[in-house]
């Protein structure tokens, strides 16, 4: 509803905006539809799980319309995936849906709903906070719902200022009970639970300043509003863990440092709001080899250092027995991967990558290839492992859960 309405006023705001400029605007229509098929080879762990084989279908229509001076911009991407296996995967979202107006006064004002991106690091975005992830896509926390938003941009001799109003909270999807990689008790994405009264309503603020400064390229984020990371707590009388939201603060730092072939980066954040304040980073390198094996290949080695001091036990609140911060896997772990970007007219890619918990040595890993059919038609192949993984760790819960998925996507 709140998307719905957010559209509508985008579009209204762009027909006063625009107003002759309409006539001259012009309109770009596409898309994309794709089949995808996951394989399972394990059983599954717990009861009322599907064991091998889910598919699913997506559509992503796209549509553009700008204006001849190209101040003015309406955007739209609808998404909706059907899936054969889980009722909670088959679902809809507006993954975009606004009006921008960029002035020759070096400003720019997006309403609607966006997806806004911020980091620099491959294996955890620790300051990307605007947009709720998807949690029924997959597990990487990649894919992103559309965030209802009015975003001012101001870019100045000084840098870029991005300010922020996110009006409509947008909960976190998660796996039903008969999806894969899911808890061992299903979460009931449904009824979440907030701090206080109305916080689903509740206006959220956020501010980013970015700049360049020589080789280094720095980010500064701060957010206050309802936390897109929920703490869970057990209702025993339906036997689900139920999303608990929280209000937060939060302040981020983004970097990236380039010398050569070589890329530092890393990210850090301090929340509070959740538990104790806690502090969590990211930290690592990228290093490319051009041209290996003489050929045209380029060769991404990459290593990152996780770390986060979240407290996560369990404490007793008015909800019941509830979780003092938001799960995760990530609190000592070292990353290391590698990107091979085969360079040829079909634009194949390979991006491997393996996360090992220094602390008990559970192991998870991925590995994504792309590749170009002709003009209309990409191929994916995808999977997801964990080996050794310990039972007090987080992931156990994914132990039966390997999977390697086939994604063909056509493009209009």
């Amino acid at each position: 509803m709140h998307l719905t309405a957010t559209l509508s006023t985008s579009l209204m705001c762009a027909a006063l905006a625009g107003g002759t400029q309409a006539i001259a605007g012009e309109w770009d229509i596409g898309g994309e539809i794709a089949g995808e098929v996951r394989y399972f080879p394990q059983e599954a762990q717990f009861p009322g799980q599907f064991d091998h084989w889910q598919a699913s279908l997506t559509v992503q229509p796209d549509l553009r319309w700008e204006s001849g001076d190209g101040k003015h911009q309406i955007v739209a991407l609808p998404f909706v995936r059907l899936d054969a296996q889980d009722d909670e995967r088959t679902h809809f979202d507006l993954r975009e849906g606004y009006y921008r107006y960029v002035s020759d006064n070096d400003w720019t004002l997006l309403i609607g709903a966006a997806k806004v991106f911020w980091g620099t690091v491959e294996s955890r975005h620790l300051v990307d906070i605007i947009n709720q992830t998807d949690g029924v896509e997959d597990v990487d926390e990649e894919d992103k719902l559309g965030q209802p938003m009015v975003k001012l941009s101001l870019l100045k001799e000084w840098g870029q200022l991005d300010l922020f109003v996110l009006p409509g909270f947008r909960a976190r999807t998660f796996p039903g009970p008969d999806g894969r990689l899911r808890f061992g008790i299903p979460i009931d994405g449904e009824n979440p639970l907030f701090e206080r009264d109305d916080r689903r309503g509740a206006v959220d603020y956020a501010a980013r300043y970015s700049n360049f400064f020589g080789n280094w390229d720095i980010g500064l984020s701060v957010f206050h509003g309802t936390s897109r990371e929920p703490r869970f707590t057990i209702d025993a009388t339906n036997n689900v863990l139920l999303p608990v939201y929280d209000r937060i603060t939060q302040g981020g730092l983004d970097v990236q440092y380039t010398a050569g072939a070589w890329l530092f980066k890393g990210e850090a954040i301090v929340r509070e709001g959740q538990g104790e304040t806690f502090f969590a980073s990211v930290a690592g390198f990228e290093y490319t080899v051009y041209q290996i094996f003489g050929k045209a290949w380029d060769l991404g080695l990459l290593a990152e250092y996780l770390y986060d001091d979240r407290d996560d036990g369990f404490t007793s609140e008015a909800f019941g027995l509830t979780s003092e911060a938001p799960f995760t896997a990530f609190q000592n772990d070292v990353f290391a991967g590698a990107r091979l970007a085969i360079n040829d007219t079909q634009d194949t890619s390979i991006l491997a990558g393996v996360s090992v918990d220094a602390e008990d040595q559970s192991l998870s890993m991925f590995i994504e290839a792309e590749r170009r059919l002709g003009e209309n038609w990409t191929a994916e192949l995808e999977s997801r492992l964990f080996f050794n993984v310990d039972p007090e760790n987080i992931a156990d819960a994914f132990r039966n859960d390997d999977f390697l998925a086939f994604r063909l996507t056509r493009y209009f």
